[in-house]
């Protein structure tokens, strides 16, 4: 049964915003936003670039197909049938804006604000690709708004088949900058609304001091929340805790690249993603989230 509160009861995301390239990979991307657009009860704006305009709308993932098989919807239910769940979909193809999907998405983005992003990133040698070019960490922090991230060749917790939510071990990488409390709150809100049971969220400090940074835990999810400090190189850290939890999400708070070195290298938020196994969520201070 569909919850009905809201993924942000305190904060609640009204607006999300999926930009597509067509593939397997940003299908996957696709259930994650349609998912959290019928928890939240909100927009969902899809985009897809062509920079000649020759795409047609049946490329684009479809709403009720997918409603349908998550036995949401009776079969060949009219477009009505989905407002009646309590959003709204819309599909846009942009064109041209100098053959830059950046900057045709954030075009519409200065236009039609969104409190949540949720796109596929495609690994290459390092590197995150959509498009054929480095898009995915542009658009984020462009937008300055909290980012879902789907890596290439991961499935997500959210399943294509039913539309059910796998999702029992999540990861917080904390500092002492940016806040941490925020990605806390934001998990907490999550395991309400999607009324997860049972399942564990794990906050690690890399920290060659061995400090953890205080944070307020919630007492009513029933998960269980623990806190690890190790020392090392965050990045490699991070990662390698990830795969000893078998994390099903990574959520981070970020404020941007900060200082020289990772101007050059991308912030440890963004060289996470390069490598991770699971979905991470980026939160931005000063977005609805962080």
């Amino acid at each position: 049964m569909m919850p009905e509160t809201s993924l942000l009861p305190e904060n609640r995301i009204k607006s999300i915003f999926h930009p597509s390239d067509f593939s397997k990979a940003s299908e996957i991307a696709f259930v994650h936003a349609l998912k959290i657009a019928l928890v939240s009860k909100s927009l969902l704006n899809m985009l897809h670039f062509e920079s000649d305009a020759d795409s047609e709308w049946h490329d684009f993932p479809g709403v009720r197909e997918t409603l349908e098989r998550w036995k949401l919807i009776p079969p060949g239910s009219p477009k009505k049938a989905v407002l009646d769940l309590g959003i709204d979909v819309r599909k846009v193809v942009a064109a041209g804006v100098k053959n830059d999907p950046v900057e045709a998405c954030l075009r519409f983005l200065e236009i039609n604000a969104s409190d949540l992003i949720v796109l596929a990133v495609h690994r290459h040698e390092g590197y995150m690709r959509w498009l054929g070019k480095s898009v995915g960490e542009p658009i984020a922090r462009g937008a300055k708004e909290m980012t879902l991230f789907i890596p290439e060749g991961v499935q997500g917790f959210v399943s294509r088949e039913n539309g059910s939510v796998n999702l029992r071990n999540i990861l917080i990488p904390i500092a002492s900058k940016p806040s941490p409390q925020p990605a806390v709150e934001a998990v907490a809100r999550l395991i309400r609304s999607l009324e997860l049971t049972v399942g564990k969220v794990t906050l690690l400090s890399v920290s060659p001091n061995g400090e953890m940074p205080a944070v307020n835990l919630p007492t009513d999810t029933g998960w269980t929340w623990d806190e690890k400090v190790v020392e090392g190189q965050p990045v490699e850290k991070i990662l390698q805790a990830a795969e000893l939890l078998n994390a099903d999400l990574m959520v981070m708070t970020t404020d941007g690249p900060d200082g020289f070195l990772d101007g050059l290298r991308g912030t440890t938020s963004e060289r996470v993603l390069w490598k991770a196994k699971c979905p991470v969520a980026n939160l931005p201070v000063g977005s609805l989230l962080g």
